[in-house]
This record gives C-alpha cells, structure tokens and sequence, in this order.
C-alpha cells in the first residue's frame, strides 16, 4: 500500500511536467514564419478625359478608366511578380498629334515614370478606324530593370468615321506577353470630331451581349408562361369535355 501511494504520488509531481512540454512542444510546432502581407488590387480605376488639339481645334476625344498590368522581376521580392497599377487623372499628362489617317495620344505619369501611347489608323476606303499601335515604357521604384512594350499590328476599337466607339464594360487590350491594358467606361473618337462633343456612340460586343442576355432571358419565360397557360386551357377543355359526356 505504501508503494502503491509513492506510485502515485510520482506521477503526481510528474504531471505538470508533462503539460508544460506538451505546451511548449505545441508552441513550437504551432509558429509559422511571416508571410508577406496579399497583394491589394487597385480597385476600379477613374475616368480621366483626355482632348488631343490641333491648331486649337479638337481631334482626338478619349474618356476613359485605364488599369496597367505588368509582369516584372522585383528587387524586393527577388521574383517575376505580376503587377496592377491605376492611371491617375490628375496626375496624367497628356498629349499627341492628328493628321487624316493617323491620330495618337500620349500618357504619361512622371511619378512613376510611366508612358503610354496610344495610335490610331484611318482606312479611308471603308471610312473606318481601329487601334493599330500602343507603346508601353515603366521603370517603377521595386523593377529590377525597366519594362517596355511595343505592338503595331493591333486590331482593337474599330469604329466608323465620325463616330465614337463605346464600351462600358472593362475591356482588356493585350499589348505583348507580359503587359495589358484593362479600359473601363471607355468611350473614344480618334477623326472627325464636331467641337468638344462626342458622335454617336457605336457599343462594344461586351455591351451589346449585356443587353442581350435580359432579352433572351425575358423571351425563354414568356415562351414558358405561354406553355403553361396553353396547357392550362388545353387542360381545362379537356375536363368540360368529359363532364359534357357524362
């Protein structure tokens, strides 16, 4: 009986013990290195307006969000990292030039030293215009070495003269591997501006489906409650019918 009560009386004092290493073995296991904080998108950029003048007149008319994503290799994270950057309005110098079949226009934002240039080409055959070159330069404060992009074979924004293209929606213009331009509420005429107003506006394919996926949707549940109704009457002949005959 007195080795029984120092039996436990050992496992008593042990007891704590064993809490206190399971605790700090859980401890231990339980601490994970820091993990850099996500990366924050920007949000939905704002629209800036953006006039290109010639001789004091208007040429080239531009309203729209703009959004840079470029791939870089980062100083800080030692790594290729994808990045996502708002033009800012306020902050955006603009520019450019017209003459009858090629109009641009040139962004630029010193405090980040970035470039964008956008140009547009006339077909005066079939009197319509499109998107035929961007020009994309950024030396940003984390890349390792600066970035430029440059495509002049692009087939974006095709409108006719005299009117303006239009796209609500965000759109997103490829420029080459690793650099995209994504557009919000844009809506822009590049030739055959009449004073500070834009012409009517052709939409986008984007917009146009957006209006017409309610009108299929629309159409499908008339046709359904047209059935139903059908078959209601169809149902209801069908028993005065019978009650006829008995």
């Amino acid at each position: 009986m007195v080795q029984i009560c120092r039996v436990q009386s050992w496992f008593v004092g042990l007891t704590p013990l064993l809490i206190f290493v399971t605790v700090l073995h859980q401890g231990f296991a339980t601490v994970a290195p820091p993990t850099p904080a996500p990366h924050k998108e920007p949000g939905r950029p704002e629209r800036g307006h953006y006039n290109v003048t010639n001789n004091g007149t208007i040429c080239l008319m531009a309203y729209m969000g703009l959004q840079l994503n470029i791939s870089y290799n980062s100083t800080s994270q030692k790594k290729v990292v994808q990045d996502v950057m708002n033009l800012q309005p306020n902050l955006t110098k603009h520019s450019g030039s017209c003459d009858s079949e090629i109009a641009s226009l040139q962004l630029t934002v010193d405090a980040v030293k970035t470039n964008l240039t956008f140009v547009f080409t006339m077909n005066s055959t079939s009197n319509k215009y499109h998107l035929s070159e961007v020009n994309v330069s950024a030396a940003w404060p984390d890349m390792k070495e600066h970035i430029s992009g440059h495509n002049s074979s692009l087939d974006y924004l095709r409108g006719t003269v005299g009117y303006s293209y239009y796209c609500r929606d965000e759109q997103t213009l490829n420029v080459v591997q690793n650099l995209s331009i994504n557009t919000f509420q844009l809506q822009v005429q590049p030739f055959a501006v009449k004073g500070d107003q834009f012409g009517a506006a052709e939409e986008c394919q984007l917009d146009e489906d957006d209006m017409l996926i309610p009108i299929v949707v629309g159409a499908a549940l008339a046709g359904l409650v047209a059935i139903v109704l059908l078959a209601y009457l169809i149902g209801r002949k069908r028993s005065h019918a019978g009650y006829q005959s008995i």
